[in-house]
């Protein structure tokens, strides 16, 4: 037995998936134009498809499970679930106004024509807001559709703003926040999804390293229960005797988001020495 992996066949989220497959210690050849391959060390077959198609091929048992962004499975609207957030290909789907337009709120959106290649999200979101407008779906090129009198706004992914600025076109609504979701068909039978859980606890264990540094510092005694409440570590920091008398080594995990405040305060508190590693893998 083994499961079924559908991924995105070129591009950047291509590539953010099988980097996280290497991550989890899962050994695939890519050959060249290839459509389908397997894993050498793990019952997993993957398939290298159209995001666009990624849905589809998991509502209908095509395939198992697949790597695609939250954005495609909220457009498609397929029977799948979503059971993992990956941490990249993240990007936000905005409207764009003209740069010209004085833009006060999503109220100002009412009976314009919004040109997108999202019609659906951007359906949901008018109705959210009892806002009615005309939708006009078009596919690549989306930026132009203002300046060619086509439509009034538009509703796109964007990452830096820098296409918007240079079409005359600011961003003026984020209506969706996306990154690369696990989807999977709701209908697995027991033996996938023993090995969906199998592949869900590598991925996990691989995103929380990420999320995490492990340190390493010399800590005066005098100071030490100062610098071990500013360090929870998973359970508790690991506290060994230092040679040199009246010092200590501290060992800790700190959460990416909060290391630069915990460094600072463990500098005031007296700590030297600070050592920071990357973790490879994370298990709980």
């Amino acid at each position: 037995m083994k499961l079924r992996l559908a991924i995105q066949k070129s591009g950047r989220l291509h590539d953010d998936s099988m980097k996280l497959l290497k991550e989890c210690g899962i050994d695939i050849n890519n050959g060249v134009n290839r459509l389908k391959t397997e894993a050498s060390n793990f019952p997993l077959e993957v398939f290298f498809l159209r995001d666009d198609d990624i849905p589809q091929y998991i509502e209908d048992g095509v395939a198992d499970i697949g790597m695609v962004g939250e954005n495609v499975v909220l457009e498609k609207n397929k029977q799948v679930q979503v059971v993992e957030k990956l941490g990249f290909g993240k990007c936000r789907l905005s409207v764009a106004v003209p740069k010209a337009m004085e833009y006060n709120g999503v109220k100002d959106l009412h009976k314009m024509r919004i040109a997108t290649s999202y019609p659906v999200i951007v359906d949901d979101f008018l109705k959210k807001n009892s806002i009615q407008a005309e939708i006009h779906e078009i596919s690549g090129s989306v930026e132009i559709a203002p300046g060619i009198g086509l439509a009034d706004a538009i509703c796109d992914l964007v990452s830096s703003g820098s296409t918007l600025f240079m079409n005359g076109l600011k961003e003026a609504e984020v209506i969706l926040k996306s990154e690369a979701v696990l989807i999977a068909n709701s209908n697995l039978d027991a033996g996938l999804q023993q090995l969906l859980e199998k592949l869900l606890f590598r991925i996990k264990s691989v995103k929380k390293a990420k999320n995490n540094k492990y340190i390493l510092l010399n800590a005066p005694n005098d100071n030490l229960q100062q610098i071990i409440g500013l360090l929870p570590g998973m359970k508790s920091p690991t506290v060994l005797p230092l040679a040199e008398e009246g010092w200590s080594s501290v060992h800790s995990v700190v959460n990416e988001n909060d290391f630069w405040d915990i460094i600072e305060n463990l500098k005031a508190a007296g700590a030297q020495g600070i050592l920071v590693v990357p973790i490879e893998k994370m298990i709980i």
